[in-house]
């Protein structure tokens, strides 16, 4: 059975790379996490200093040694920088051996095929080291740009949580999408 035991190993693409967030990166995260239009989804309230975004790194990367979750920093190779963040925001193994992933990129890097790339690292490493059988994701219903990438990795959207989650606005409904395995294993195109 697989056990994360804080350590996030390094999984290379061909222009970025998913590896665990360091103090180094906070500089670079806060950046897209002070942006009220990258966090806006995210449930969490924007950053206001790097102090905050450092103290984040440190609890994310606590939590990956609790089997609680793991999160990658997404590396763009060529400026050796992070632009962004992806990884498993819960897992269980026994009994239900599913997933439920996030992720985030910097509104500079947006629509250039970078969370793509993060998205074919993160699927293949849940479904062939993990052993995961299905792997989710919740979406706030106007989060276009989210479900756009859900549903071209074949992801079903399989229905409406009503008022699922509290933010700063109040209830919000959460779309809940699935990946199984065996839907991922037929694709071919992302393995």
């Amino acid at each position: 059975m697989f056990k994360c035991g804080g350590k996030i190993p390094v999984l290379e693409g061909e222009r970025i790379r998913l590896r665990r967030m360091e103090q180094a990166d906070a500089a670079d995260l806060f950046r897209y996490w002070s942006d009220p239009v990258v966090v806006k989804y995210m449930n969490v309230p924007v950053f206001t200093s790097v102090e905050e975004t450092s103290e984040m790194i440190d609890f994310l990367n606590g939590l990956s040694e609790t089997e609680d979750t793991m999160r990658w920093g997404i590396e763009l190779v060529q400026e050796q920088r992070l632009i962004g963040s992806c990884g498993f925001n819960t897992w269980e193994l026994s009994g239900a051996y599913r997933g439920e992933i996030g992720y985030d990129i910097g509104r500079a890097y947006w629509r250039q095929g970078y969370m793509t790339e993060a998205f074919r690292l993160m699927l293949n490493y849940g479904f062939m080291t993990m052993g995961l059988n299905r792997i989710e994701a919740l979406v706030d219903p106007r989060n276009s740009a989210s479900r756009s990438i859900l549903q071209s990795f074949t992801f079903h959207e399989e229905g409406l949580l009503r008022e699922y989650q509290r933010t700063e606005e109040g209830f919000v409904d959460l779309l809940i999408y699935s990946l199984l395995r065996r839907d991922y294993d037929s694709g071919g195109k992302y393995l």
